[in-house]
C-alpha cells in the first residue's frame, strides 16, 4: 500500500477512535493514539517531500471513483506533487506538534478526548483539501476545515464568547464559500469539467471569452478568478472578510496555532497557488489580490500595534502575514508566496504555543499588561518566543528574513505601479511587525510584575511535554528559511521543484534590486529593537504621551478600525430588524393566523360548539341524525 494511503487516514482513523471510543479507552490513551497516529503521518509526509526533491517524485492516487453523472466525471483522489508535498508537511508537523502539545495544555480538561478527535478530524479534512486533483473534493476539504473551526472554536461551549466567536467565524466563512461555491460552478458550466488538469488545459483557448453575469459583461476568466479569491479571502481573513479570525482566540491556544498559524488560514493562498494556470490569464485578479492582500497587510500590523489580548496580536499578525503571502502571489511570486507559507508555520506556531505557555503560567490571564517581569521565572518560553519573535520579524539570517524579504523584493522587481506600492507597503508593514512583536515580548516578560492575582513565586515554566514541541518549532523559525531558500525561490532550482504544480507564464526576474533596497527593511527591523525596548520599559510615559497626544487614532486602532461596529450597523441589526419584522408580521401575523394556528382555532371553536349537542336528550340526537340525513338526500339527488 502507498504511503499516502497513511499519511491521509491516520488522522481519520485516529479521530474516530477518539471519537467514538474515548469513553472506553480514556483520555490518555486518546492522548497516544491521535499523538502517535499524526505523528507517524507527520514522518511519512517528509519521507514524500524528499522524493518529490530528490527524484521529482510525482503521482494521482485514485481511492474511489466519487460522481460520475453525465461529464461529471469526479474521483477521490490523493494528487502528490511538489505543492502539495509541501502542504503535506506543513499540515501533518504542525498538526503533530500541536497534538503533543495539548496533552500538557488540555491536562485538567474533563473533555480532551473530544478535542483531540477534533484536532484529528481538522487534520484529516485539511489533508484532503490539499490533496485534491479536482475543485469538488477541494470543497469537500475545505468545508470540513470549517465545520472543525466551528467545533474547536466553540469547544469550551459553555462560554458565550466561544460560541459567539464560533457562529462569527462559520457566518463569515459562508460569505466567502458562496462565491467560492459560485466560481465552481461557472468552472463546470464553462469547462464541463472540475479536475484541475483538464480545467487548466482549456484555458488559453477561453482566455478572451466573455459571460453575461448579473447583467454585465464580463471576461470568463476575470470572473472565475475573482470568486474564487473572494472564498480565498474568507478562509485566509483579507481584510472587509478578516473579522473572524480575531474572535476566534476565544478556543483553546493550541486551536490558535493549528488553524489560525499554519493550516487553515493558509488553505485561501493555497488555493491561489494552485490555479495559478487560471491567474496567469487575469491580470485583473492579480492586482486585485496584491492591493487586497498589501491592504490587509498594514491594517492587521497597525491594530496589532494597539492591543493587549496576547493571542489577539498574534492573530492580527497572522492576518498581516497572509496579507504578504497574497500579495506574493498577486505580483506573480507565486513560489515566494509558498516559501513565506512555509516558513511563517514554524514560527507563528512557535509563537502561539509560546502564548500557550504564557497563558498556563498566568493561570488563564491573557493581557499583556497584566504580565511583566517574568523572563527569568520562564526561561525556557521566553527564549523560544525571542526566537519566534526574530523569525517574524525578519532578523537577518532567521527563515522570515529570507521570505519576507524576497517577497518585497519581487513586488519591487515586479516594476509596475502595484508593484513598487506593495514593496513600499512591505517595508512599512515589516516595520511596524517588528514594533508590536517586540512591545508583546517586553511587556510580557520585561519591566515590573503587574498581576496582582498571582504571586511571582508561584509562577514556573511548562512541562516539557509542551516546551519540546516548541524546541522544535524553534529549530524551523531558525533553519527552515537558509535551507531552502533555494529549493523555494532559487532562480533554476525552483524552477525545476516547482515543475508544473506552478504555472509561470513569464519568468520571474532574475535582476537584483538596488542594495540600499535591500539593506533598508534588515536596518529598520534591528533598528526598532533598542527603539522598542526603550518605548515599553525604559520610558513608558513617553507611550502614555503619545496616546494621549493621539487618542482618536488610537481608538481607531484600538477599536479595529471600526469594521465590527460598521458591519453591526450596516448588517447585524437591519437583519435583527428584518428578521423581527418577518417573524412578526408574516410568520405569527399571517402564515400562523391563518396556517396551523388559525385551523386549530376553528376546530377548537366547532368542537365548543359541537359539543352542545352532546346533551343526553334523545329527541336532540334524534333531530341531529334527521338534519344529517336530509342534507345526505339533498347531496344524493342534486348529485
Amino acid at each position: 500500500m502507498e504511503l499516502e494511503y497513511f499519511i491521509l487516514f491516520l488522522p481519520l482513523l485516529a479521530a474516530f477512535i477518539s471519537g467514538f471510543l474515548g469513553k472506553f479507552i480514556g483520555h490518555r490513551s486518546s492522548e497516544v493514539i491521535t499523538s502517535l497516529f499524526t505523528s507517524v503521518s507527520a514522518i511519512l509526509s517528509i519521507l514524500v517531500f524528499y522524493k518529490v526533491m530528490d527524484q521529482s517524485y510525482e503521482n494521482n492516487i485514485i481511492i474511489s471513483t466519487w460522481l460520475n453523472s453525465g461529464s461529471l466525471n469526479v474521483n477521490w483522489s490523493i494528487k502528490i506533487d511538489a505543492l502539495s508535498s509541501v502542504m503535506l508537511v506543513v499540515v501533518t508537523l504542525i498538526s503533530a506538534l500541536v497534538h503533543i502539545y495539548s496533552i500538557g495544555y488540555m491536562s485538567h480538561d474533563p473533555h480532551r478526548s473530544r478535542f483531540m478527535a477534533y484536532l484529528s478530524l481538522f487534520t484529516f479534512s485539511m489533508l484532503t483539501l490539499v490533496t485534491s486533483d479536482n475543485f469538488l473534493q477541494l470543497f469537500f476539504g475545505w468545508e470540513g476545515v470549517g465545520l472543525c473551526s466551528y467545533f474547536l472554536i466553540g469547544f469550551w461551549f459553555k462560554k458565550e464568547s466561544a460560541n459567539t466567536a464560533a457562529i462569527k467565524a462559520f457566518i463569515v466563512n459562508r460569505v466567502g464559500d458562496f462565491g467560492f461555491a459560485l466560481g465552481i460552478f461557472l468552472i463546470f458550466y464553462l469547462f464541463g469539467t472540475i479536475n484541475y488538469e483538464e480545467v487548466f488545459q482549456q484555458i488559453p483557448q477561453t482566455s478572451n471569452k466573455e459571460i453575461v453575469f448579473l447583467g454585465i459583461h464580463l471576461n470568463a476568466i476575470n470572473l472565475i478568478c475573482i470568486l474564487l479569491f473572494i472564498g480565498a479571502m474568507g478562509k485566509s481573513a483579507q481584510i472587509l472578510l478578516h473579522t473572524w479570525l480575531p474572535d476566534a482566540m476565544e478556543g483553546p491556544t493550541p486551536v490558535s496555532a493549528l488553524i489560525h498559524a499554519a493550516t487553515m488560514v493558509t488553505a485561501g493562498v493555497f488555493l491561489v497557488v494552485r490555479c495559478s494556470p487560471i491567474y496567469e490569464y487575469s491580470q485583473l485578479a492579480l492586482s486585485l489580490i496584491t492591493i487586497v492582500g498589501m491592504t490587509t497587510a498594514l491594517f492587521a500590523a497597525s491594530v496589532a500595534l494597539a492591543q493587549n489580548d496576547i493571542k489577539k496580536i498574534i492573530a492580527y499578525s497572522t492576518c498581516s502575514q497572509l496579507g504578504y503571502m497574497f500579495f506574493a502571489a498577486g505580483v506573480g511570486a507565486y513560489n515566494v508566496a509558498m516559501f513565506h507559507l512555509f516558513t511563517h508555520a514554524f514560527f507563528k506556531a512557535l509563537l502561539f504555543l509560546g502564548s500557550g505557555s504564557v497563558i498556563h503560567s498566568f493561570k488563564d490571564e491573557q493581557d499583556i499588561s497584566q504580565m511583566g517581569g517574568v523572563w527569568k521565572t520562564l526561561p525556557y518560553t521566553y527564549i523560544l518566543m525571542v526566537i519566534g519573535t526574530l523569525a517574524l520579524t525578519g532578523f537577518p539570517f532567521l527563515s522570515g528574513f529570507y521570505s519576507k524579504d524576497a517577497i518585497i523584493e519581487f513586488a519591487y522587481l515586479r516594476g509596475s505601479t502595484t508593484g513598487y506600492y506593495a514593496a513600499t507597503i512591505g517595508i512599512f508593514t515589516a516595520l511596524l511587525t517588528s514594533i508590536y512583536s517586540w512591545r508583546l515580548i517586553f511587556k510580557t516578560f520585561h519591566g515590573s510584575y503587574n498581576n496582582k492575582k498571582l504571586d511571582i513565586k508561584s509562577m514556573h515554566d511548562s512541562p516539557m511535554v509542551m516546551i519540546l514541541p516548541l524546541l522544535i518549532l524553534a529549530i524551523g523559525a531558525i533553519g527552515a528559511g537558509y535551507l531552502f531558500k533555494d529549493l523555494f525561490i532559487g532562480h533554476n532550482i525552483s524552477y525545476e521543484f516547482w515543475g508544473s504544480s506552478i504555472k509561470f507564464l513569464k519568468p520571474l526576474s532574475q535582476d537584483h534590486p538596488p542594495t540600499w533596497f535591500m539593506l533598508l527593511t534588515p536596518v529598520l527591523v534591528v533598528i526598532s529593537i533598542p527603539f522598542s525596548f526603550y518605548l515599553f520599559v525604559k520610558n513608558k510615559n513617553l507611550v502614555e504621551q503619545i496616546v494621549e497626544g493621539n487618542k482618536s487614532l488610537y481608538l481607531f486602532l484600538k477599536n479595529k478600525w471600526y469594521f465590527d461596529e460598521l458591519y453591526e450597523l450596516i448588517f447585524v441589526k437591519s437583519l435583527k430588524k428584518a428578521g423581527h419584522y418577518l417573524w412578526k408580521k408574516i410568520d405569527v401575523g399571517f402564515i400562523d393566523r391563518f396556517g396551523p394556528d388559525g385551523i386549530s382555532k376553528l376546530i377548537k371553536i366547532l368542537s365548543l360548539k359541537a359539543v352542545k349537542f352532546q346533551s343526553g336528550y334523545i329527541y336532540q340526537y334524534a333531530f341531529v341524525m334527521l338534519i344529517g340525513f336530509s342534507i345526505l338526500l339533498t347531496f344524493l339527488i342534486i348529485k
